[in-house]
């Protein structure tokens, strides 16, 4: 059964009744100026009726307070909300303002309301500035660069569409595919910093004298985009960017260091070279790796030659993959020779690709391309398992005491997980003391843990190290003092015609002395004729040279169907006749990687 409402706990009494009124007024009064959300009600003049304590603070009208809005907002303000009581109208909008030392924006809802004969406007404002802070930010990481506060590659993109769908309103404009040339290099010598600080270095000099409607964009590590708009013609946009390759020629000035930084760039036109910016942007970075090819550090047009030359290096690019997919790669074995007794002392492992129709490629055509797709680390392991394969014949051909030597990129030289791989490859061959790695001198002077961190490791298992093409890198003497490698490759081209050269018999004895000096083993590369074999019997300490003088390089597979051809290659590196001179053979191209 229902309890009986007690109607005098709710039913004041009569002389209790004004006391009530005011009492619940004095709620009402307290609970509207309390409320968190700014609460606002004008009159037809514009004149404030009401303000509860959220909004006098958010508008600047608290007592007390000095006003945080500019007058110009205010007034702007009031003229809008006449506007709306007029027309009866609500509407809700974000109002943006500087108050104090930061950015504050207002959701407001204004609406018309009549009380009491009188038309009215209600507002309610909520602060919403930490929201749209959040937002800012959200929207600069989704399409700006927090490094260099450019652009990102989607940005331009939006830019060159729209440009492109207004094609009657613009008629043409350049797209332009920067990169700065040898990037990794700086990188690796100077650290990562300093290479984020020429970063945003070369951003501020290509940004100078860009016009509104141009348009700078990073959309890559050392990538960057330039939409020039609008344009004239070719002439005046090649006067524009030979104007920037000087300016980023002058040295950039960075914690101390002066560092040079070269740009390769290439540039499209619309809609000479494409009506879509895909179109403009791969034909821009065609003409990039024009330059590239070329020497680096100028710019090129887009023309329709290098589309044929892009179009061979894919197919190029292809068949690479497959033929790494497929194993289609094999090796060929030249000798490192003692000049003096012609014993044998060790082998270096050269790749060759065998291409769809079986003929043998040198690796000038795809070990650079390798290289920049990431395919070296899978073709250099490729290597080592075609030796681990053909150990007992290599054995049998050359002898089991000879070293056996590897190339190695230095790419990979500076990439600790690759290296580390490669040394438990070494290791799981069972007789990695056998083995001799190959690195260009770039590997060392550059600041690659490969001295610290890759060194030890091969140390231990009994890995010996060279360097490579000595003499063609960042040759230095006082860089070489600091390398702990086992031998010295001396470069060809210091050999070719050494008994005539003056100059390059001075840097040979140079060298030859501090190899000695730093226990290094010097091996001269390249040798081709009698004379030079002769020079350096005669006039040099070195023990050691291979070259096409000796042997060409060996293929095993030529020698497995005769075991006597082992006893005869062999044989042809003891017997060449000690009084020869220059071989009138045509000698193919050089098989070196």
């Amino acid at each position: 059964m229902q309890s009986p409402i007690r109607k005098d706990l709710y039913a004041p009494a009569q002389g209790d009744s004004e006391i009530a009124v005011d009492s619940e007024l004095n709620i009402l009064r307290d609970v509207f100026r309390m409320l968190p959300t700014g609460i606002t009600v004008q009159d037809e003049q514009g004149r404030f009726l009401m303000v509860n304590d959220a909004a006098a603070v958010q508008l600047g009208l608290a007592e007390g307070q000095s006003p945080a809005l500019p007058s110009k907002y205010l007034n702007d303000r009031r003229e809008a909300c006449l506007e709306l009581l007029r027309a009866g109208r609500a509407a809700v909008a974000e109002e943006c303002f500087t108050a104090g030392q930061g950015k504050q924006t207002l959701l407001t809802a204004h609406r018309p309301v009549r009380i009491a004969d009188r038309n009215l406007l209600l507002s309610s404002s909520a602060d919403i500035s930490d929201q749209k802070a959040v937002e800012d930010h959200l929207f600069r990481s989704a399409y700006f660069d927090e490094l260099t506060n450019l652009p990102m590659r989607r940005v331009i993109e939006h830019r060159a569409n729209s440009l492109i769908q207004h094609d009657g309103a613009v008629s043409r404009f350049a797209l332009a595919f920067l990169d700065i040339d040898n990037f990794k290099h700086i990188n690796d010598y100077y650290g990562h910093s300093i290479g984020d600080a020429l970063l945003i270095e070369v951003a501020k000099r290509l940004g100078l004298d860009l016009r509104e409607s141009d348009m700078l964009s990073r959309i890559s590590g050392d990538e960057f985009m330039l939409l020039l708009n609008p344009i004239r013609n070719e002439a005046e946009v090649a006067e524009y960017i030979q104007a920037t390759l000087q300016r980023l020629k002058a040295p950039f000035f960075i914690d101390g260091s002066e560092i040079f930084a070269s740009t390769s760039i290439g540039v499209s036109l619309y809609p000479d070279h494409g009506r879509s910016y895909d179109v403009l942007r791969q034909n821009a970075d065609i003409a990039m790796y024009r330059v590239k090819n070329d020497g680096k550090g100028s710019a090129a047009f887009f023309d329709s030659t290098m589309e044929h030359e892009a179009f061979e290096r894919m197919k190029i690019e292809q068949s690479l993959r497959l033929a790494i997919l497929e194993k289609r790669f094999c090796c060929a074995f030249q000798a490192k020779v003692d000049i003096r007794t012609r014993d044998i002392k060790g082998i270096e492992a050269l790749v060759r690709l065998r291409d769809d129709e079986g003929v043998i490629q040198a690796p000038g055509t795809f070990i650079n391309l390798a290289v920049e797709l990431g395919l070296i680390d899978d073709l250099t392991h490729l290597v080592l398992a075609e030796i681990v394969k053909s150990i007992d014949l290599i054995n049998e051909t050359f002898g089991p005491a000879t070293t056996i030597s590897i190339n190695v990129a230095a790419k990979q030289a500076g990439n600790p997980e690759f290296m580390r791989s490669f040394a438990q490859a070494l290791e799981a061959t069972g007789f990695p003391k056998r083995f001799m790695i190959e690195v260009t001198e770039d590997a060392f002077v550059t600041k690659t843990h490969f001295q610290d961190q890759i060194l030890p490791i091969f140390r231990r298992l009994g890995v010996g190290i060279s360097i490579d093409d000595f003499g063609i890198g960042y040759s230095s003497l006082s860089a070489l003092a600091d390398i702990t490698a086992d031998e010295i490759k001396i470069d060809r081209s210091f050999i070719t015609d050494i008994h005539l050269r003056p100059r390059s018999q001075g840097i040979l004895r140079a060298i030859e002395s501090l190899s000695e000096a730093l226990g290094m083993t010097m091996i001269a590369e390249g040798i081709e004729s009698f004379e030079e074999l002769a020079y350096l019997q005669a006039a040099t300490r070195i023990r050691y040279a291979q070259g096409y003088y000796f042997s060409r390089p060996i293929f095993l597979e030529e020698l497995k169907p005769s075991l006597p051809a082992i006893s005869e290659a062999r044989v042809s590196l003891a017997s060449r006749p000690q009084q020869e001179g220059r071989q009138a053979h045509a000698r193919p191209e050089r098989y070196r990687r």
